[in-house]
């Protein structure tokens, strides 16, 4: 079919009328004629940790948008259209058209098209990061250059404006590419630059979250959940529009993406999508309305020292009034900039408040270990140990010393590799007093 759309500014503003044939992706089969339809997207965690180290070097960041992007994958199935209202042939209207490249619709479109701009970018000399495959390192004696891929929204950073400018004569003479300028705009999310560095916020989207809801002219909240004990996944009866709940409940998701302040909120709204209740409903208004009351939050990165590493974690002990499982959270900082923040249930049970706070642990440090990889394929290695913050004196003497007794011995050895980081001198676990850490609440 033929799909007209207006296409807009970041601001909202009309910019043109757009026209494109969309196949209809709904009757494609595995494996007749779709393979492969998984396609890779950049993390958030590695686009804020290459936007945190892009502006402490002060390198040119911009932004690249591609016309037609879907267009130019190469499918490897033999895909069959019908001919498209306008275009049909008189003589013989019964005729379909075999496809070569891909359509936008189909299924395995965003693996041809990330397949394709993969394979080019890395035959004029960058390499795969294996941290993220969405991203793209090149090096070369003292010229580095970093690429971003999300689907078809591409970032560029470079050393200097002349490799930079290189690289998009390169890629203009592969893609029909174009310089949008410095980044602005991306993924539905406003880039500010200022003198102190740069703001990253959501407002427009959190607006139409809002007004998706119909709670425009609702009274905002002062805080994300209530202090009263977490809702019950039976506490109410069901609520009677559950796929309004899921669409609400997966915007608020994306919305974490500079949100960090309401992400415990938004997981605890999301364990329930499967089931929503009216009590369910009410706690993800109440997040709304604390949206509604602060739209101009968002994310600041600062040009800081990327030396350092430091990380924070916290964990309630049986929590979920139905499976009694623990919720951890954690936020790992790159010098002074907030890149990766969790919040999020744990698998198993766990006996003792020590349990739970030591796996929240497990957590943070496989993540740290993972950005202090990402780090090293990006040239920038950090020397220092890893530094973990915990609330629990116990958990700390778990991550440093085998001890086993009566509420650990049962311990899974997978957690247990803290201790071998601990060893090497890569993470050290520290006490930070917490006179909240009784209360459940991860901001």
């Amino acid at each position: 079919m033929w799909i007209f759309t207006h296409k807009v500014k970041s601001n909202g503003v009309f910019e043109r009328h757009k026209v494109r044939l969309v196949g209809d992706g709904k009757t494609q089969h595995i494996r007749i004629d779709c393979g492969e339809t998984f396609s890779l997207v950049v993390k958030p965690a590695t686009i804020r940790t290459v936007l945190s180290l892009s502006l402490s070097k002060a390198w040119p960041i911009h932004q690249l948008d591609v016309k037609n992007a879907f267009l130019h994958g190469e499918l490897q199935e033999t895909v069959y259209m019908h001919q498209p209202l306008g275009y049909r042939d008189c003589v013989h209207p019964n005729y379909v058209y075999l496809l070569r490249k891909s359509l936008y619709g189909l299924k395995q479109a965003p693996r041809a098209w990330y397949k394709w701009f993969a394979d080019f970018v890395l035959s004029i000399g960058f390499t795969n990061s294996r941290c993220d495959n969405s991203l793209f390192i090149f090096s070369k004696g003292s010229n580095m250059a970093y690429i971003l891929l999300y689907v078809d929204d591409i970032t560029l950073t470079a050393s200097s404006d002349a490799l930079r400018c290189s690289i998009m004569d390169l890629l203009s003479s592969e893609f029909a590419m174009k310089d949008l300028g410095p980044l602005n705009y991306f993924l539905g999310i406003a880039v500010t630059r200022h003198k102190g560095g740069m703001f990253l916020s959501q407002r427009q989207y959190a607006e139409e979250i809002i007004e998706r809801a119909g709670m425009s002219s609702c009274k905002p909240s002062l805080t994300p959940v209530d202090t009263k004990s977490k809702v019950s996944a039976t506490s109410s009866t069901t609520f009677d529009d559950p796929s309004l709940y899921r669409s609400l409940a997966g915007a608020l998701q994306y919305l974490t993406f500079t949100r960090p302040d309401i992400s415990y909120a938004v997981q605890q709204v999301c364990l329930h999508m499967h089931d929503p209740r009216v009590d369910h409903m009410s706690a993800l208004k109440r997040v709304i309305q604390y949206v509604k009351g602060t739209l101009d939050h968002g994310l600041h990165l600062y040009p800081s020292s990327f030396s350092t590493l430091v990380s924070y974690t916290d964990a309630d002990w049986g929590g979920c009034p139905d499976t009694r499982r623990s919720t951890s959270g954690y936020c790992v900082f790159l010098g002074d900039n907030l890149i990766s923040w969790s919040s999020k249930r744990q698998p198993t049970l766990s006996r003792s408040s020590a349990e739970a706070e030591y796996r929240g642990v497990a957590n943070v440090v496989s993540e740290s270990c993972w950005i202090r990889n990402l780090l090293l394929e990006l040239h920038c290695s950090i020397k220092k140990a890893t530094l973990v913050y915990c609330d629990n004196v116990s958990a700390i003497y778990l991550s440093g010393n085998p001890v086993q007794h009566q509420r650990t011995k049962h311990i899974e050895m997978d957690i247990h590799f803290v201790r071998e980081k601990v060893a090497r001198g890569q993470v050290r676990v520290l006490h930070v007093p917490s006179p909240l850490s009784d209360c459940g609440y991860l901001y």
